[in-house]
């Protein structure tokens, strides 16, 4: 029970005490690309535009409250036909985080813009950044302190020493990317990217600013990825995800799977596995119908944590909708298709 109670305390303290440690994030982090990297915005290799939805639920096996965080985003290509071998990405997201009994809620929206120049026939070149506005609140009356925990409850009609000097932050920030694709041939598709967030290093704290150093850190996430056809019926993606922030690390690697289901991909049954390294497996189901993606992933906790939660992390929901302008239905893709 000690140790349980000593869990709980990190779970309810830590949005408050370090607020800047560590950025939302998804495991399907493939399927969030506006979030991964500014230069993915109009980065799609198979369509014209794209809207997407995503939604996590993490630790409802431990946590009252567990951290539940959504997102929509929506990215286009523009000026196709304007730009000599190159492209513009416009885009968007919104991002709604809520976390703990502290009902700490986070929310920002983002704007992206990108430039995409092929090189030659084979390989494309982006280069894109976004500018957003962030707010965090907080219920100070909902939270509790480790100087109001009595032996075996927190009593919140005990004084605590800990004051907190705003109920909300806001800010703006700003990300940038660069994005690297190479497509030899029809089968095979590599693609590489590399982006810094908070590069402007706005500040965010519930606390006196000039008490604490309140610069949020900057994040560092750099992927690769491939697209393989290993036969008509079959196209394998890998992927390797690895993100630093301040002290946090986080490595991901796995792979999907679609299998055709139609003649010409109309239907695809998808499957993929994936490892955080000392933390989650990670197993992802879906499909995809006429351009509409849907997945489902699901974090199996293998960390110490495991003792805690009986093995239940996290759950993640997705879906992808991909289209085509009215004029160019019959573009051209650049990765493997059915």
């Amino acid at each position: 029970m000690k140790k349980l109670r000593i869990i709980w305390i990190i779970l309810l303290m830590l949005p408050v005490l370090k607020p800047a440690a560590q950025d939302l994030h998804f495991s399907q982090f493939f399927n969030s690309p506006l979030t991964t990297n500014p230069a993915n915005t109009g980065f799609i290799p198979d369509a014209d535009f794209r809207i997407g939805a995503h939604y996590r639920n993490q630790w409802s096996s431990i946590m009252a409250v567990p951290y539940k965080t959504m997102s929509v985003f929506a990215d286009a290509q523009v000026f196709r036909d304007k730009l000599e071998n190159g492209w513009l990405g416009l885009g968007g997201v919104l991002l709604n985080d809520k976390a703990g009994s502290g009902s700490l809620q986070s929310t920002k929206i983002y704007g992206s813009l990108a430039y995409h120049q092929m090189l030659g026939l084979s390989s494309l070149l982006s280069a894109g950044f976004n500018v957003g506005w962030a707010n965090k609140r907080i219920d100070p009356s909902a939270l509790k302190f480790p100087d109001q925990f009595d032996g075996h409850f927190f009593d919140n009609e005990l004084p605590t020493s800990v004051v907190l000097t705003n109920s909300s932050v806001s800010y703006f920030d700003m990300q940038v990317g660069l994005n690297y694709a190479y497509f030899p041939q029809e089968n095979v598709y590599v693609n590489a990217g590399y982006s810094i967030h908070h590069v402007n290093r706005p500040k965010e704290s519930f606390f006196d600013n000039k008490s604490i150093d309140a610069i949020i850190p900057v994040r560092h996430i750099a992927f690769i990825n491939a697209l393989l056809k290993a036969n008509p019926r079959l196209i394998v993606n890998p992927n390797v995800y690895f993100t630093t922030q301040a002290k946090s690390v986080e490595l991901m690697a796995g792979m999907n799977m679609n299998y055709n289901l139609a003649n010409a991909g109309e239907k695809q049954l998808i499957a993929g596995l994936y490892y955080r390294h000392n933390d989650a497996i990670i197993p992802m189901v879906g499909f995809e119908i006429k351009n509409i993606r849907f997945s489902f992933s699901y974090d199996i906790t293998i960390s110490g944590l495991s003792k805690y939660n009986s093995y239940r992390g996290a759950t993640e929901f997705n879906i992808i909708k991909n289209g085509f302008y009215p004029d160019n239905v019959y573009r051209q893709a650049l990765c493997p298709k059915f």
